[in-house]
């Protein structure tokens, strides 16, 4: 995992470093994915590419010119995206000493990261996020999907990436609602797994929600290196058990994004996922009120909602449809259910089983506090 500033400047090594090292091995050529909305937002990035590998032709050779394709759900949310991109792969003759460069948020790189992975059973992927949910969390990781029978992340593959290179200048057209996205992840990271890193949080709050560079930066890097240790030293990789911590908050997450059709982002989704249970938590006595109320606190000082209505939407049956989350993630670790709560900040633990009464309880309680909120209120439907 590297970390720069201006990756396509032309007097910037580290891409080129980075797809030169095994050059004398195979090809030294690259194809290039970029985000649509990245593309959009910024329209010399389509030129600057070519040109950036223009100036390093000695150590790698550009496939053709990027790739443009549509990044977050949509890039998700269909196979023709990954077909595309296979067919891209061979049509340019791509091996798999070859790069699969993604230049893209997380959705865009789970896609990409899907196609590389089963082309030629593995061309080399590097990622570079380019949102701060995918630079602190997404783009760090092994795992690579899209989604298909309305489901997260059915089909996929775990392969690790070649490299991730963040580029905190590629954030700066974000919307303020996606700068704040990752914000969530780092939350979620720090409860189950760095105390320090909680309270520089809190400490930072203010400057967070204000998009203060230097905070940004200091967020970015240390959420990224947590999930990298956990990744590399967590002893579970690929998901081969059932632990999965750094999943704390995502069960009902998972299911509140395809209850909303996506109007809730990932990062938002996960913020009312992670205070759903930190109050579920602190109801079964396991995490004390004071230390339930910081995280609470917290998230809303970062500037997120802690409920939805989506959270109360009900069948035919009048059951809750986001505890079809809990079944999903059931069927997502092999048949046993493993759901990471709090006993303390900084201290995640593993429960087998949630009861839905005190799951109504909770939600019905981050109602109360929404609509408590000096005007913010209970959410709109989009």
């Amino acid at each position: 995992m590297l970390f720069t500033d201006h990756i396509f400047e032309p007097s910037n090594p580290v891409l080129k470093d980075t797809l030169a090292a095994t050059v004398s091995s195979g090809s030294g050529k690259a194809l290039v994915v970029l985000d649509q909305s990245l593309a959009a937002a910024c329209p010399g990035l389509t030129a600057e590419i070519p040109k950036y590998f223009a100036a390093h032709r000695e150590a790698v050779s550009l496939a053709a010119r990027p790739l443009i394709q549509p990044g977050g759900e949509a890039a998700k949310n269909s196979w023709s995206q990954v077909s595309a991109l296979h067919e891209a792969i061979d049509r340019h003759h791509l091996d798999r000493h070859s790069y699969v460069v993604a230049v893209g948020g997380g959705g865009l790189l789970d896609m990409a990261g899907l196609a590389a992975s089963t082309a030629h059973r593995g061309v080399r992927l590097v990622r570079v996020p380019t949102t701060t949910l995918s630079q602190c969390d997404s783009g760090v990781g092994v795992k690579n999907a899209v989604n298909a029978f309305g489901k997260k992340n059915f089909i996929g593959t775990f392969a690790p990436p070649w490299a991730v290179i963040n580029d905190f200048q590629l954030l700066a057209t974000l919307a303020p609602a996606d700068k704040r996205a990752g914000f969530a992840e780092a939350v979620k990271v720090a409860c189950v797994r760095d105390y320090a890193f909680f309270e520089a949080l809190e400490h930072d709050a203010e400057a967070l929600r204000a998009f203060e560079p230097k905070a940004m930066r200091q967020l970015i890097r240390r959420c990224a290196e947590l999930h990298l240790d956990h990744i590399a030293r967590g002893g579970d990789p690929f998901e081969s058990g059932s632990a999965r911590p750094l999943d704390f908050g995502h069960w009902a997450a998972h299911k509140l994004e395809q209850l909303s059709g996506f109007r809730l982002r990932h990062g938002e989704a996960v913020a009312i996922g992670i205070a759903l249970d930190v109050v579920y938590s602190r109801r079964r006595q396991h995490l004390d009120a004071a230390a339930a109320e910081r995280v609470l606190r917290l998230l809303e000082a970062l500037g997120f909602d802690l409920f939805s209505p989506e959270l109360l939407t009900t069948n035919p049956q009048q059951e809750l449809v986001v505890l079809e989350g809990l079944e999903e993630f059931r069927e997502h670790l092999g048949g046993l259910l493993a759901i990471t709560l709090l006993k303390a900040l900084g201290s995640g633990f593993e429960v087998r089983e949630m009861g839905a009464p005190l799951i109504l309880e909770s939600i019905h309680e981050l109602q109360a506090r929404q609509a408590s909120r000096p005007g913010r209120g209970e959410p709109v439907r989009a």
